[in-house]
């Protein structure tokens, strides 16, 4: 397991990764990526989001988790060097199996090429 994400905090870094309009939905999350042109080697940065649609501020948290959990799993092992990633929660998180989420974060990195094996493609 690699090295655990910086975070994105500002409301600009996040709406800069929906500007980007890479985005993929899958059962359990809505992936955005962002490659920022700034960064030279740095690490991936993750952002969380949970909207009030998925339910209280339990259930909210436990998405957080949950996808926090997930990110930490994969974004250290299989994240590009320069990209944010912003993880959107849904409903479908709260009953979903983690290796279901898992799974879907994977599959969305590797949709939008985002995912590293070897080496990034240019997001463009």
């Amino acid at each position: 397991m690699g090295a655990r994400p910086a975070r994105l905090k500002k409301r600009a870094e996040f709406l800069a990764a929906a500007a980007a309009r890479r985005r993929i939905s899958t059962p359990s999350l809505v992936l955005q990526v962002r490659q920022r042109p700034e960064a030279g080697d740095d690490g991936p940065r993750l952002g969380l989001t949970v909207t009030k649609k998925v339910g209280n501020a339990v259930e909210r948290n436990r998405v957080r988790r949950r996808l926090r959990a997930a990110a930490e799993a994969t974004l250290g092992d299989h994240g590009c060097p320069g990209h944010d990633y912003v993880l959107i929660g849904r409903r479908g998180t709260l009953r979903r199996p983690f290796a279901a989420i898992v799974a879907d974060l994977k599959l969305a990195m590797s949709r939008l090429g985002a995912f590293r094996r070897e080496a990034c493609e240019p997001i463009g």
